[in-house]
């Protein structure tokens, strides 16, 4: 015990410059494997060191005590130690050993997990992301675990607090599948459907070997976002997904490739019927709520496509078109389209006839204006963002050696559409 009040002693004594703190550091290693050792006795060792001023010392006793397996009851007792910490450590000196804190806040996420409490790790697991990235465009091993997080507690919200930054720099590719996956998911919960659809997007187009488990998930909620939002759904991914996810992806989506087809055709008895048919794949796919929204949003689309034909019509008529039972039920559907700016109209109740009206946004009021000139400086930066990824890219010897290898899979045909850059 006497070598654990010496380095109790160094970690107090050296936990104010960077000079000192780097020293301590390479101590911390080297007694590593003796805390792990000793781990069952640390709780009393965790008492004399400050998570706040001696952050790094704290996080190195702090992995070696969570490190065995816990009990339900133990979990109760360590989930407060652990989200004291989060919230308390410093972020300079965790960053110097930031395994140890992943390992510290994936062991925080399952313990709130095992005391069945997921909203009690969302807020300090936020913490945890913030202060283990170096930039907001840093996509750090422990976004998938906030997400994951507020999807299990419902916190939406807050999950989107973090889904807003655009990421350029990313540690492991199955982060940036999860964070996409899960933001999506979150999306698809506040019914911000065309973010859901980029960032699922994202999963499904980007690059992959083989087809993995969570590019097939996304891609079966992409197929249903897609519905849900346009009405339609194409089968053709873009050129530069993966050779892997062009060929196969379908494979594993046959029921939802399917249901496109069947929504495509207009008709809600045959829609309804092909769920019904095949209600246990999608519920097992825990995909059935999203499965109903596609239905319900085929009179909304079958809607929509009336207020391209008609500038007048009564309720009774878009009831008998769009398959609806009665008027009332058209009249519903209508009102909660206009609230939700899906459609322009007018209802007079007198008579039950809806007038379709146009867009009545002019794009001259200083809010437009200044949303444009927001998007437009966001698009600006990430133009020269991707400028300077690309020039950086063409003097990376790894990428300049696979393109030469790769070459001479290329025709001359295949450029004869680009353009000559000079006059001849």
């Amino acid at each position: 015990m006497g070598s654990m009040e010496n380095l109790v002693t160094q970690i107090q004594g050296l936990s104010g410059s960077v000079e000192d703190i780097a020293h301590l550091h390479n101590i911390l290693k080297l007694a590593d494997e003796a805390l792990h050792s000793e781990s069952s006795m640390l709780s009393a060792v965790l008492d004399q060191v400050d998570p706040a001023r001696h952050s790094l010392g704290y996080l190195y006793i702090l992995e070696a005590f969570t490190s065995g397996p816990v009990s339900k009851e133990q979990a109760l007792t360590l989930v407060p130690i652990l989200a004291r910490f989060i919230n308390f450590c410093d972020a300079q000196q965790i960053r110097l050993a930031p395994d140890k804190f992943v390992s510290v806040c994936k062991r925080f996420k399952d313990h709130v997990l095992l005391i069945e409490s997921p909203l009690r790790g969302v807020s300090p697991m936020r913490t945890a992301v913030r202060k283990l990235q170096t930039t907001f465009e840093h996509l750090t091993t422990l976004h998938p675990e906030f997400l994951l997080l507020c999807l299990l507690s419902k916190s939406y919200k807050i999950g989107l607090s973090v889904l807003e930054d655009d990421i350029f720099d990313i540690d492991q590719p199955r982060d940036l599948f999860l964070y996409c996956y899960y933001g999506g998911m979150i999306c698809i919960g506040q019914k911000r459907f065309r973010k859901a659809l980029e960032l699922l997007h994202n999963v499904v187009t980007a690059p992959m070997n083989i087809i993995n488990a969570i590019a097939v998930e996304a891609y079966k909620k992409y197929i249903l976002v897609s519905l849900i939002h346009y009405g339609q759904f194409s089968t053709s991914l873009p050129k530069y997904a993966s050779s892997a996810a062009q060929r196969n992806l379908k494979n594993f989506c046959q029921p939802y490739i399917e249901l496109a087809t069947t929504y495509s055709s207009g008709k809600i008895a045959e829609l309804e019927t092909y769920v019904q048919t095949n209600r246990e794949k999608f519920d097992n796919d825990k995909n059935l709520g999203l499965v109903k929204q596609v239905v319900s949003s085929m009179y909304k689309h079958n809607i929509q496509r009336l207020t391209q034909t008609y500038l007048t019509l009564s309720l009774q008529d878009i009831a008998s078109t769009v398959q609806l039972g009665s008027p009332k039920e058209a009249e519903m559907h209508v009102l909660q389209m206009i609230q939700d700016g899906e459609i322009f109209a007018t209802i007079n109740q007198k008579d039950g006839m809806v007038r379709f009206l146009e867009d009545p946004e002019q794009y001259k009021t200083c809010e437009m204006i200044e949303h444009i000139d927001s998007s437009i400086r966001r698009i600006m930066t990430l133009s020269r963002k991707l400028n300077a990824m690309d020039e950086l890219m063409s003097y990376d010897p790894l990428y300049l050696t696979k393109v030469g290898r790769e070459r001479q899979r290329f025709d001359f045909d295949d450029f004869d559409t680009v353009p000559q850059k000079f006059p001849i």
